[in-house]
């Protein structure tokens, strides 16, 4: 199953709200990369036939077939990577890259941004 962390959710609702996009869904893609390492793509699109629709923390979030595999057990969060600069990261236990979060991994600036 994929996961929205509530930091991400809020992220997301306010730019699906200045992009006037408020009723559409989040897709997330994932391709493994030649180094085995996984590659993201996310952007608001519409459900199409044999995609799986998935609530988390309010945010509906639409996964082809073809990439759930890859990205099933992500975790989608928004977070300090660098003073003053937030992003979006995929803490995949799919990607040979991730390294488990710790307790003080959580309360610092931590995530793998999947590149």
């Amino acid at each position: 199953m994929f996961k929205v962390t509530k930091s991400a959710a809020k992220e997301l609702k306010r730019s699906m709200a200045h992009h006037d996009f408020d009723d559409m869904p989040l897709r997330v893609a994932a391709q493994r990369g030649e180094d085995g390492s996984i590659e993201y793509q996310m952007g608001f699109d519409e459900a199409g036939p044999g995609d799986t629709m998935i609530a988390s923390s309010g945010i509906d979030v639409v996964i082809a077939k073809d990439h759930q595999a890859l990205l099933n057990g992500t975790e989608l969060d928004y977070v300090e990577l660098d003073e003053g600069g937030m992003h979006f990261i995929f803490k995949n236990p799919n990607d040979p890259n991730f390294v488990e979060p710790t307790q003080d991994d959580d309360a610092s600036l931590s995530g793998s941004d999947g590149s």
